[in-house]
């Protein structure tokens, strides 16, 4: 067990990568902690990882991540693996997006990870070798149409953890980014149902209307993002960082 002790805290993980994320790093040793905004589906998830714990938090309010993280030290001890993946992916044309919904996606997904990067950094840098993993996207390296807040936030995932990297080079915390295609998870069944109900289409069109950008013309897997997510937690991943690490079958990013 590679990551044996190691405390990892895993935002939105309570269901699709956060939840392979957690397992994978169960199974490589480290004590849980999940964290998100529902409940139930943290404790599905628990219920299958000796010893985790859940905490509901709201990302995008830092007095809530403060709270949930004493929480988590209180149990596991310092936190040596930060993995942000809590994040929503709304879609409309551009003309269309309110303030308000503009808002709430760079909230849950780029200040979100301000608060928990900064509430946990003072255990990162105190732990041999502190690792934060950043769940992007695709959608973070290049543009999609009808997403503007979704890749404007993910855009700016991939800089901070950049610049996190860039900042903390000389300390042996590393931060990165994951940048999957589209993955076989809830939000992209509700994005396949949108299509569906918007254009008339079929289900089976409509997926192949996500697909066709990867070209092995299927959905990425949760399982597949996790294993890249365990490697770059390992002692040996030391000198990775500050990457944008595409998962998404060759597309061209």
């Amino acid at each position: 067990m590679r990551l044996n002790h190691i405390h990892a805290v895993v935002t939105g993980g309570g269901s699709g990568i956060g939840a392979a994320i957690a397992r994978a790093l169960a199974a490589e040793g480290a004590r849980l902690t999940l964290i998100g905004r529902r409940l139930e589906p943290l404790e599905t998830v628990a219920a299958t990882i000796p010893g985790a714990i859940t905490v509901p938090a709201n990302v995008i309010d830092r007095a809530s991540v403060d709270a949930a993280f004493q929480v988590a030290r209180a149990a596991h001890g310092p936190i040596g693996i930060l993995v942000n993946n809590a994040g929503i992916a709304a879609s409309a044309p551009f003309a269309k997006v309110t303030a308000d919904a503009w808002r709430e996606t760079l909230a849950t997904n780029l200040d979100a990870l301000f608060h928990c990067c900064q509430a946990a950094l003072p255990d990162l840098l105190a732990v041999p070798a502190g690792r934060i993993v950043t769940v992007a996207s695709t959608a973070g390296l290049k543009g999609y149409g009808y997403t503007a807040p979704y890749v404007a936030s993910k855009h700016g995932a991939i800089g901070l953890m950049r610049a996190l990297a860039a900042e903390f080079a000389a300390t042996p915390l590393t931060a990165n980014a994951l940048c999957p295609g589209f993955t076989d998870t809830d939000i992209v069944a509700r994005a396949i149902e949108t299509i569906a109900g918007r254009t008339g289409r079929s289900r089976a069109e409509a997926l192949a209307e996500l697909t066709r950008h990867n070209p092995q013309k299927r959905l990425v897997t949760p399982e597949e993002v996790a294993a890249a997510a365990v490697w770059l937690c390992l002692p040996a991943s030391g000198s990775v960082t500050g990457q944008a690490i595409p998962i998404a079958g060759g597309e061209v990013t």
